[in-house]
């Protein structure tokens, strides 16, 4: 259903699962699991997996805080794309990636939720590609002490409103680790 001519193949995104970014998220231990899953789940079933990671001031590349976490291992033929901006799209090489790979659809797992997770959903939709976020594979911190829902609250209203998400010629959708299905 993409707008995306000639793209039928999909992808998963690994986006920043990086020591740095997840070290206090919201249920670390059990989305670093589900996002193992759906990366286990891609390769069985062919799909690329595409990996982002984040770097700025606080996240200095190369250091221990920007490697991937331990659990996660990244195969050397997956792509890996560089970025600065929470938008993965935006000034990187992934809109490259996916072309080349043909490919229309992407799921989306990472941290974080209220940043790079919202701002990838979106910049995906409204560069025309059908987007599916994976509903327990992605994660954020807690910033209520300065006015932010909690983490919980964060993932399920970002969870709730891309289930119902539309765009003209795109979906939107929202699949868990356990029930995902790169086919439907």
């Amino acid at each position: 259903m993409t707008t995306l001519t000639d793209r039928p193949n999909t992808a998963l995104l690994v986006i920043d699962v990086q020591n740095g970014v997840v070290s206090g998220a919201h249920e670390r231990d059990q989305v670093v699991a589900n996002i193992g899953a759906a990366i286990d789940a891609a390769r069985t079933q062919g799909v690329p997996v595409i990996w982002i990671q984040h770097s700025s001031e606080n996240l200095v590349k190369d250091s221990e805080a920007w490697q991937f976490v331990p659990e996660l291992k990244r195969d050397a033929a997956e792509a890996l794309v560089p970025k600065t901006f929470p938008d993965s799209f935006e000034e990187t090489e992934l809109e490259s990636v996916l072309a080349a790979g043909g490919i229309g659809r992407v799921f989306v797992t990472g941290a974080q939720t209220d940043e790079c997770i919202r701002s990838t959903l979106h910049g995906a939709i409204t560069r025309g590609y059908d987007v599916t976020l994976v509903s327990d594979a992605h994660t954020t911190e807690d910033l209520s002490e300065y006015g932010a829902p909690t983490p919980d609250k964060v993932i399920a209203h970002t969870n709730l409103y891309w289930q119902y998400h539309r765009a003209p010629g795109r979906a939107a959708g929202v699949q868990s680790a356990a029930e995902l299905s790169f086919t439907s």
